[in-house]
């Protein structure tokens, strides 16, 4: 992916998720192992929507209950988002980061399993209220984000329950993606949400200092 060093783009830009998963598939049988540099050549450094949404994405797959996996994707999402809230033009994650690999074979049926719901989001989100994902806009999107990002390490002491924080990335990634306004304030709306459930599941476990039963 692009580090910083150049002005171009190594993507073709993306238009919707069905062309997301379909750029993925073609990755994952090209090669072996697919790491996230890859998946981010794929995109472009430019594609802050998509490279918000696909961890996500993966997340609500079978690969999220992996242990461990949630947070992970969760930390890939933030930095993306840190990136967009401060308008720096070209993405860029470490290499440590980059590196990350997984098996052509899981990346392929992980894009499989996410294909109806891919064929959904494209089927009713599409470009209404353009002025909601302009402007200032996609960096309270960005700071919402990442606060969604920290709800979801305590989350992930319970099965699955990191899919609600997930969704409404996805959610402002689509919006992003296909400049859908009104997409983008359902997206606060559930975020808001996640977020406030979130803070009141860590505040009610012992997870950080509480009290134990």
């Amino acid at each position: 992916m692009n580090t910083g060093n150049t002005g171009e783009d190594t993507g073709e830009e993306v238009h919707s998720v069905c062309e997301i998963l379909a750029a993925l598939r073609k990755l994952a049988d090209r090669q072996d192992e697919v790491s996230i540099g890859n998946v981010l050549d794929t995109i472009g450094d430019r594609s802050y929507g998509p490279a918000m949404m696909l961890p996500a994405m993966i997340e609500i797959s079978p690969v999220g209950g992996i242990p461990g996996v949630p947070t992970f994707l969760a930390t890939i999402v933030a930095l993306v988002a840190a990136q967009l809230l401060i308008g720096k033009e070209h993405l860029w994650l470490p290499q440590l980061v980059q590196k990350r690999a997984i098996s052509g074979g899981k990346l392929h049926k992980a894009a499989d399993k996410l294909d109806g719901l891919a064929t959904w989001l494209d089927r009713w989100f599409h470009g209404r209220m353009p002025r909601f994902v302009t402007g200032i806009w996609p960096r309270i999107a960005a700071a919402i984000v990442i606060l969604l990002c920290l709800t979801v390490p305590p989350l992930e002491f319970v099965p699955f329950a990191s899919t609600a924080p997930m969704a409404a990335i996805i959610a402002f990634g689509l919006a992003l993606l296909v400049r859908d306004g009104l997409l983008m304030l359902i997206a606060l709306g559930v975020g808001v949400v996640s977020i406030g459930a979130g803070l009141g599941f860590a505040g009610s476990s012992d997870l950080f200092g509480g009290k134990s039963q």
